[in-house]
């Protein structure tokens, strides 16, 4: 086997290991936030999210380091796509580990800030983690067909759905992001609206990110003709 096809195939499989802590990661934010309201096992949780997000810095360094430290040798003629797009691939997985870093931290300033979680605007929330979670999941899948297109030259990924769904998902948030905060400030019988109001902004943060990623990967793919990101053009 060729070292260029060594090379993409360290890639995609490095990649796809790296998506799937990430995935982990995040899904336990919707257990967390159910934990913290039914005075469940929430500190557990966010230890484990911790350690989660700590493998994801582990993952993301090797990722990185494989890049930057690959040759032209390395890379070879299969991979022309990575070598064209090299700094901007390792900007977009340096921000894709911001999607782990900022589950973390929004988990611990749940613990921080003891938000009523007997009222909407924590409901709202829930919900929130629910939706940033089903991101998460599509674009785990919609990195690993982007990773793909670059690795293979001869490769053709679509990928106008799932950034469809993700978009349709931050969409979402923002609704509820702004139930949340309307009704902590509108409902007098709760005591910390701005509480609420900080945590609400922190969850939106987070289905941002998400969202951002997949503007990082349209503009990458406008060069690249083997990945379609426009239904339109599929």
């Amino acid at each position: 086997m060729s070292t260029d096809a060594n090379f993409g195939e360290r890639l995609e499989s490095q990649t796809v290991a790296y998506l799937d802590r990430i995935d982990d990661c995040v899904a336990l934010l919707p257990r967390a936030l159910d934990e913290y309201a039914s005075d469940g096992a929430y500190d557990e949780t966010v230890a484990e999210i911790a350690a989660v997000e700590s493998e994801c810095d582990d993952l993301v360094r090797g990722l990185t380091a494989l890049i930057t430290d690959a040759g032209p040798d390395d890379i070879g003629l299969l991979n022309t796509r990575i070598n064209f797009n090299e700094s901007a691939l390792l900007d977009f997985y340096n921000e894709l580990d911001v999607v782990a870093n900022h589950t973390e931290r929004i988990v611990e300033e749940v613990a921080m800030m003891r938000p009523d979680a007997d009222v909407e605007p924590f409901a709202d929330m829930r919900e929130m983690a629910t939706r940033i979670a089903e991101m998460t999941a599509v674009l785990g899948d919609v990195v690993e067909g982007f990773v793909r297109g670059l690795a293979r030259a001869d490769a053709t990924e679509t990928l106008a759905e799932g950034i469809e769904a993700i978009r349709a998902l931050e969409s979402e948030c923002d609704d509820l992001r702004n139930d949340a905060i309307d009704t902590a400030f509108a409902d007098e019988s709760i005591d910390q609206p701005l509480v609420h109001r900080e945590l609400a902004i922190l969850l939106d943060e987070l289905a941002n990110t998400i969202e951002d990623l997949t503007d990082r990967i349209v503009v990458i793919a406008s060069k690249e003709p083997g990945i379609v990101t426009d239904a339109d053009e599929s």
